[in-house]
């Protein structure tokens, strides 16, 4: 039987079965990282991402278009993590900028949200690649609209775009080189087949269990902890200057969605009347006071027995008092370890958000960490290659000042960024120059292969030390000294002069020693610190300047 149309509940159906099939495959998602490294986290970040989407569609009681457009694309945006997190969130909130204009879904509207999704993920890359999630993307795209010309079934359509997707994901080795000598097929890509295999799967009559379980940031069920997340009960209303524009109530419950949970909004063309649960309840209000004057506001504690709601006057103050105080010029990092927490700390961090390899923060977490910021324009530092779309999503979410992404993909680049900040320049000066400061530093890491793969046909065995430099995997030993020392070699030039190191949990104090006395021996000239970073997965992350 076919299938012309599809309505927003069977919509919000198949969307929701792709986020299971997705963490289904989380796992072996992961086990397709190209390098060998203890940290392939692809299937963790897209998992994560889509699951924070198909939180919110889930909660939708009766969902239309507009509803179920907004719930994914804000949901998988903020909670997008690593670049492929970042691009899959692209790819829906393309597609839903064409289905939040439709009453249903059909073959030309399916084709145009396709095309719309490959060409918005496409943008979002600075410096597309083929071979990846973006080439299984437009291959989709490209059966929709060849499907299309030839039915309106949507069933034959869906089938069509599957069989493509898989067959662009099978020749992605074919594409990047990389991939083929490992032996394996690009992990985001795989991972974007099967959220169209579980819509596909839906739409065609299997039964698939759609049940979408409360979450933590790691993916672990922590419903409890959800519930005592938030400390204020809000409640308001809301007067329109004139007349409320038509949808911003819905952007305006998008937007108080992101600040806490238990969100109610019911609305005419004149009044609003909001509640939610939050922890930053004067944001919430100073946002709403854009759309028009509120009244009737209160704050309360219920954590607090027998507290007494806050006055609206007293949180205007704090607001206006707070806004006086802001500095010029504020900074988040994302760190990986105690001891670099203390060092970017030191440094002049306002906040440090704890992750890196195997734990990139998501959007909405570096977005929070800016909003902690009390300064007009915040610089944040990725310090890992795969967080730094993510930071640049966040900081075009980022309301009230703005935000500057300093692209530092290592921990060495990050604090040679913050080094090299001078107080009384400018905004724009500063970026400019902290940004030219990267490319003065040499990164280098020491950790282990966690399988056997070849590598630029360099045979790497599952143990083995690998030193790991901004090129790639330079290094290779069964003995980390001698990894260690075959990275400096590549790493140190005529024109070094500081080399740090800093030390890992897992580093062994009389290995570290060794390493010491080797460079003292063969690198006189260098000045040399060792500093406790603290990281895991990488025993000795290397600095040279």
């Amino acid at each position: 039987m076919a299938i012309n149309s599809i309505d927003a509940a069977q919509l919000s159906r198949m969307f929701l079965a792709g986020a299971r099939y997705l963490e289904n495959q989380k796992d072996h998602i992961n086990e397709l990282n190209v390098f060998p490294v203890p940290d392939g986290d692809t299937g963790t970040n897209m998992t994560a991402t889509i699951m924070s989407a198909a939180q919110a569609v889930s909660e939708i009681k009766d969902p239309d278009m507009k509803s179920l457009s907004k719930a994914i694309s804000s949901g998988s945006l903020r909670g997008a993590r690593g670049n492929s997190g970042v691009i899959l969130s692209q790819l829906f909130r393309g597609f839903t900028k064409v289905l939040k204009n439709v009453e249903s879904l059909d073959s030309a509207s399916l084709t145009e949200g396709f095309k719309k999704a490959t060409q918005t993920a496409y943008r979002a890359v600075m410096q597309p690649k083929e071979g990846t999630i973006l080439t299984v993307a437009k291959a989709a795209s490209d059966a929709a609209e060849t499907a299309a010309a030839e039915s309106d079934d949507l069933l034959v359509i869906g089938a069509g775009i599957v069989e493509a997707a898989q067959a662009a994901l099978d020749s992605t080795p074919e594409l990047l080189p990389v991939l083929k000598e490992a032996g394996v097929v690009d992990s985001g890509g795989a991972g974007l087949v099967e959220v169209l295999k579980g819509a596909y799967d839906l739409l065609s009559g299997k039964d698939i269990d759609i049940t979408i379980a409360s979450a933590s940031a790691d993916g672990s069920a922590d419903t409890e902890q959800e519930e005592k997340k938030y400390e204020y009960s809000l409640a308001f209303s809301l007067k329109a200057y004139q007349s409320f524009a038509a949808g911003v109530d819905q952007e305006l419950l998008a937007y108080l969605c992101g600040l806490g949970t238990e969100v109610k909004l019911s609305s005419d063309k004149k009044t609003m009347h909001i509640s939610l649960l939050t922890n930053v309840p004067g944001k919430a209000l100073n946002h709403a006071l854009k759309l028009g004057s509120a009244y009737d506001i209160r704050i309360d504690n219920p954590s607090l027995d027998g507290s007494e709601p806050a006055a609206a006057s007293d949180t205007h103050a704090e607001a206006e008092q707070t806004t006086s105080e802001q500095k010029e010029i504020g900074f988040v990092a994302v760190s990986c370890g105690d001891g670099l927490d203390g060092i970017f700390k030191e440094l002049g961090c306002d906040v440090v958000i704890k992750g890196g390899q195997t734990m990139n923060p998501s959007t909405d977490d570096i977005l929070k960490a800016c909003e902690q910021v009390n300064a007009r324009n915040v610089f944040i530092l990725p310090n890992n290659k795969n967080i730094v779309l993510a930071a640049s999503q966040a900081a075009d979410l980022l309301d009230d000042k703005k935000a500057y992404v300093i692209p530092a993909k290592t921990v060495p680049q990050g604090i040679t960024a913050l080094v090299n900040f001078i107080p009384d320049q400018s905004v724009l000066d500063n970026q400019k120059r902290m940004t030219e400061e990267l490319s003065n530093v040499r990164s280098g890491e020491i950790t282990y292969s966690v399988r056997d793969t070849s590598i630029d046909g360099r045979a790497i065995k599952a143990g083995d030390y690998m030193g790991i430099t901004d090129e790639g995997i330079k290094a290779v030993s069964p003995s980390i000294g001698e990894a260690f020392m075959e990275m400096l070699s590549v790493m140190v030039t005529t024109d070094s002069a500081l080399l740090t190191v800093y030390t890992g949990a897992d580093a062994k104090e009389e290995v570290t020693r060794e390493i010491s006395a080797r460079i003292s021996k063969e690198y006189p000239s260098l000045e040399v610190d060792f500093q406790t970073g603290g990281q895991n997965v990488y025993y000795y992350i290397v600095s040279v300047e």
